[in-house]
């Protein structure tokens, strides 16, 4: 993502409003992520999709408090499919929770982001949705040693499983919107039930590492990062990583008239928002 969306025209507008610091922004610039989905917990599953990501520039109106709804991680899962991300929210903006990993006997789900399958053809990575995020990948199907598919990030797809080597999540997407060049939204890796295989990576932005005969990490909260699958049912798989919702302007603009829970930070020209908890703001 480009490092700011406001133009030229729009940032010079802010400067002019510097006599008069009581004007509120016409428009913010926002980065809203859901929660990502757990991996699955069985011999060898899929990896959690990442929770949807959604990106660009919004008005604001004057004097009305919008909802912020920040998206928790699925939960982890012991014996059975992972769990789905909490959206996230925005005002009128919504993100969708990332899919829970596949395990024996249950398919993964779909999401912002598509859990990863497990080893069988019934059992194919889930679908993301279009413009939030990408499908997991599909979990080996050549028989023998069941290793899964890893989670889909916002980014790319999850990578499909081979024989003892699990699928990477797949990669979220770069943003500078809080003052730092953060990766946000990657998906969850696939695990083997090969103690001698090898366990998906966590995608980039977040996502949690599958297991070798093992449990499965957690996606990182505050990125939307699928959990990583487990490789056995006898152990928990990795809970999907909470959301987070990030609103800028120039800071030629007046702060907020009020905030909860988001905390204010400013860097490169601008005002920043960070919720990492659910609360409201008022412009």
């Amino acid at each position: 993502m480009a490092n700011g969306l406001f133009n030229l025209k729009q940032v010079i507008q802010a400067v002019q409003q510097g006599g008069w610091p009581a004007q509120r922004t016409p428009s913010v610039e926002y980065l809203v992520v859901a929660g990502g989905g757990s991996g699955g917990s069985g011999a060898g599953s899929g990896g959690g999709g990442a929770g949807g990501l959604l990106t660009g520039l919004d008005p604001v109106p004057n004097g009305q408090t919008l909802l912020v709804t920040v998206g928790a991680g699925g939960a982890a899962k012991t014996n059975g499919a992972g769990n789905s991300g909490s959206s996230s929210v925005f005002g009128s903006i919504s993100a969708s929770g990332g899919g829970g990993g596949a395990a024996d006997g249950t398919a993964p789900t779909s999401g912002g982001s598509g859990g990863g399958g497990r080893q069988d053809t019934r059992f194919a990575g889930a679908q993301g949705i279009s413009g939030q995020g990408n499908a997991g990948g599909d979990g080996f199907q050549g028989g023998g040693v069941g290793s899964g598919g890893g989670g889909g990030g916002a980014g790319t797809i999850g990578l499909i499983a081979g024989s003892s080597r699990s699928g990477n999540g797949g990669a979220g997407i770069a943003s500078a919107i809080n003052g730092t060049v953060t990766t946000y939204a990657g998906g969850g890796g696939g695990a083997t039930e090969a103690a001698a295989g090898t366990a998906g990576a966590g995608g980039v932005g977040g996502g949690g590492a599958g297991g070798v005969v093992a449990a499965g990490t957690a996606g990182t909260n505050g990125t939307g990062g699928g959990g990583g699958g487990s490789g056995t049912g006898a152990v928990g798989s990795g809970k999907g990583g909470d959301g987070i919702v990030i609103i800028r302007y120039p800071t030629a603009y007046a702060d907020a008239a009020s905030v909860t829970t988001g905390t204010k930070t400013t860097a490169n020209g601008y005002t920043i928002y960070t919720f990492l908890a659910s609360g409201t703001i008022t412009f």
